[in-house]
């Protein structure tokens, strides 16, 4: 429990919560540029009830997010001071670039799509809604641009030890790039696509708002039938270029700790407990030849297997191991529902299937959990790198940082995570349990209405006035 041990566990603490609000909103934004199209085109009320509804949910979500996002700033400074000194003149151009592109552009528009649907023309509060969402994707290519090179850096130069940048093309679109970003994309959409899927089932099971539930029902099985199998087939691309450049990883994924004879190929471990100690697996269950093909696409392919990198360069193996079978494991679970929902809706027994509504309301948080388990993986298999082969993890900690000191902070950020976070997550609860709410009175197209609108409110005043309170 030292203060570089520490300073990990409050970093991945810290980004745990952070990346969570940032994909939802992601994928809701985009939610509501569509529900909000549909209203346009068609002018069906139910296309705005669902809009107004979903968008207080986006506005506290999109709140928390940025709140998180602010405490992720400082610990570069507090604690990793040595990276910022090293890679600073890469990583701090990448993030401005997200602040000036992405930030600015949902700031703009953000007060005008939260609060003046009453207020101006319905096609210019459109095209501010579309503007958030292209600002949410926007930050996310900068993002996962910084992360990306921070995984497979190229185009700098190292001078007196500092990365210096040579080639700013090749730093932005460094080679796993494209692969993550596109991973990355489409998790946070199918993570919205199963929330909202979640509280359309259980909004059904109650007997509540059925047609609005319907609606999101099956608009969440029409997008996830499309989604999930897409992302299984980018991440199996994004599996061979993690394969090409961090084969070490790949090989912690696996618990691929030898090479066995030659032909046989590498095995799909089902079920293990990796000893890294000891360089070997116990209890292990596997599939002969499986893992080759998965990973190589050949019957007798190989990887590189752990022992042939100093114990040092080993990342931690067994977190890498579950968390990889987690994301997988409920991927799997999800493609298998929207295969199967799909299936009812064109059969016609969507809507009465209880078995089919408890999956989607059992896996509304499963985006949530592989979204976690992805990142743990990426993050954690690149140990001990921060700036993957060149640069230690150990070598990134800030000087004269004190064990004292980091517990500290650790400890009060979970304390204040714990009541603000907890507070918002109750709040956006008490919304989704609410649900939206027909035959709301639609803006005026013309903006002819003077009061700006209410995208916090979780509750209305007959809603208090049933509790009882003043």
């Amino acid at each position: 429990m030292d203060a570089l041990f520490l300073s990990r566990i409050q970093f991945g603490f810290v980004i745990s919560f952070h990346i969570l609000f940032p994909a939802f909103t992601i994928g809701l934004a985009s939610w509501l540029m569509f529900l909000e199209g549909c209203w346009l085109r068609t002018r069906k009320q139910a296309w705005m009830d669902l809009y107004q509804f979903w968008v207080k949910v986006f506005a506290i979500s999109f709140g928390m997010g940025v709140v998180s996002g602010i405490v992720m700033s400082f610990q570069f400074g507090t604690n990793w001071a040595l990276l910022s000194e090293r890679a600073g003149s890469v990583i701090g151009p990448l993030l401005s670039y997200e602040v000036l592109t992405a930030f600015f552009l949902e700031a703009g528009f953000l007060g005008v799509m939260l609060f003046g649907q009453k207020k101006v023309p319905a096609a210019v509060h459109f095209f501010c809604t579309c503007m958030v969402a292209l600002g949410t994707l926007i930050s996310t290519f900068w993002i996962i641009s910084a992360i990306s090179w921070m995984h497979t850096p190229q185009g700098h130069e190292v001078v007196g030890g500092i990365f210096v940048p040579a080639d700013w093309w090749a730093i932005i679109f460094n080679p796993s790039m494209p692969y993550r970003l596109a991973h990355m994309v489409l998790a946070a959409f199918i993570t919205t696509c199963f929330v909202i899927g979640g509280v359309s089932a259980w909004h059904l099971r109650r007997g509540t708002q059925p047609d609005l539930a319907a609606r999101m029902l099956k608009l969440a099985v029409a997008f996830g039938v499309i989604a999930v199998p897409l992302q299984v087939l980018v991440g199996d691309q994004h599996g061979l270029n993690t394969l090409k450049h961090q084969p070490t990883k790949v090989a912690a994924m696996e618990a691929h700790w030898e090479d066995g004879p030659p032909g046989e190929g590498v095995p799909l471990i089902l079920f293990a407990i990796p000893r890294q100690a000891e360089a070997r697996n116990d209890y292990e269950i596997a599939i002969p030849r499986l893992g080759s093909l998965i990973l190589t696409h050949t019957l007798d392919g190989t990887i590189p297997p752990l022992t042939a990198v100093p114990p040092e360069n080993r990342p931690p193996v067994a977190p890498v191991f579950y968390a990889f079978r987690v994301m997988v494991g409920l991927g799997m679970l999800m493609l298998l529902v929207v295969t199967v929902s799909a299936f009812a809706w064109w059969r016609g027994w969507l809507l009465r299937s209880a078995l089919l509504l408890n999956a989607w309301r059992l896996l509304s948080p499963a985006g949530f959990i592989a979204l976690l388990s992805g990142w743990y993986v990426t993050e954690i298999g690149r140990q001990p790198w921060v700036v993957y082969g060149l640069m230690r993890t150990s070598e990134a900690v800030s000087p004269n940082l004190t064990t004292a000191q980091v517990a500290t902070s650790l400890a009060s950020y979970a304390s204040v995570y714990a009541v603000v976070f907890g507070a918002g997550i109750w709040y956006l609860y008490r919304l989704l349990k609410k649900g939206p709410q027909p035959h709301e009175k639609a803006p005026d197209p013309e903006g002819g209405l003077k009061t700006p609108a209410r995208p916090l409110s979780a509750a209305d005043e007959s809603d208090i006035a049933e509790r009882g309170s003043p």
